[in-house]
């Protein structure tokens, strides 16, 4: 079952790669009293993921914070160091924190996986965002197959 707005972030633990290697980080600790901007690619290194949506949070980092965003979380069905590396390739650090889930554990708790094996990627989350405060979910923006508008950084910040 998908999430709703007014559902509480379920309990997951995703990982960051850092200077020091992959640090584990809990949903928890994430979303626990703070206002954050989680949005989810299918793919790091995708062709809309690299173009338009991530580059759309990086550029507009400074006015998610103007409207009291704490942190603006991007999450892909990939690995710590494949988020790494996209994260240094996109210029995020210090304004969106890159999180695998590479196992899909917190993409199948929100309810918000997808086939990708037509395309040779298997399980993968499906491109939303939303925003969250203090653990609930304030908005979700869940988009079409194939389409990138209501998860676009532009969009969500229209929602703050």
């Amino acid at each position: 079952m998908t999430v709703s707005i007014g559902d509480k972030i379920p309990e997951a633990t995703l990982i960051e790669m850092t200077a020091d290697g992959p640090v584990k980080r809990t949903t928890s600790e994430i979303f626990g009293g703070r206002k954050v901007v989680l949005f989810s690619v299918p793919g790091a290194f995708t062709p809309t993921c690299s173009a338009k949506h991530l580059p759309g949070f990086v550029s507009h980092a400074a006015a998610f914070k103007e409207k009291g965003v704490d942190e603006i979380v991007c999450i892909a069905v990939n690995d710590a160091f494949v988020m790494g590396a996209w994260g240094k390739d996109q210029n995020a650090e210090g304004k969106v924190t890159l999180l695998a889930d590479g196992n899909a554990e917190f993409t199948r708790a929100l309810g918000l996986e997808m086939d990708a094996s037509g395309y040779g990627m298997g399980l993968r989350g499906q491109r939303f965002a939303m925003i969250v405060e203090d653990g609930v979910i304030k908005q979700l923006n869940v988009e079409a197959p194939g389409e990138f508008r209501v998860s676009s950084a532009e969009h969500v910040l229209s929602q703050l």
